[in-house]
């Protein structure tokens, strides 16, 4: 076993909390409407439509497959928005079972707010980039609905995942 932590199982670590979040937004459907102001949206909703769809964004650009304009990217209902996510673990998934080879040689992002020195970076990064996003942006809805009077119990650290062993 490798002391590593793999992309198969931070995938596995996003989807279980994508899973857990979808499912508490479902029994508490009032959270979506929480203001939120995290990268500038307006709500919870919005949030969470930021979240997968960046997920699915960065997922289709690994895959070379054309990627979802933003303002085509769903603003709800929540079933919409968890499709998002439901498809970007289908291309992880995908694109981790692809032979090595695939995941070598670099990946040049064409965004104007990274430095051009920095832009070329490897596929890998780009995966592990993805899936972290979200998990830092789970911790901090976590907190914000704690701050706003209601507890999540979300118990997102890897310590507690089923995810790694």
């Amino acid at each position: 076993m490798s002391a590593g932590i793999t992309l198969e199982e931070m995938l596995a670590w996003n989807d279980q909390a994508s899973e857990y979040w979808r499912a508490h937004f479902d029994a508490n459907p009032i959270l979506l409407y929480l203001p939120c102001g995290i990268g500038g949206a307006a709500n919870v909703q919005e949030f969470v439509r930021h979240i997968w769809g960046a997920e699915l964004r960065w997922a289709q650009r690994l895959a070379g497959v054309p990627v979802t304009a933003r303002e085509k990217i769903p603003a709800c209902p929540l079933d919409a928005l968890f499709d998002m996510h439901r498809q970007a673990v289908e291309m992880f998934r995908n694109l981790l079972a692809a032979p090595e080879e695939s995941w070598s040689g670099p990946y040049v992002l064409e965004f104007d707010w990274v430095p051009e020195e920095e832009r070329a970076v490897s596929r890998r990064k780009i995966a592990a980039h993805a899936l972290f996003h979200s998990q830092r942006h789970w911790a901090q809805l976590a907190t914000l609905v704690r701050s706003a009077g209601f507890p999540s119990n979300f118990r997102g650290d890897l310590l507690f995942s089923p995810a790694l062993r």
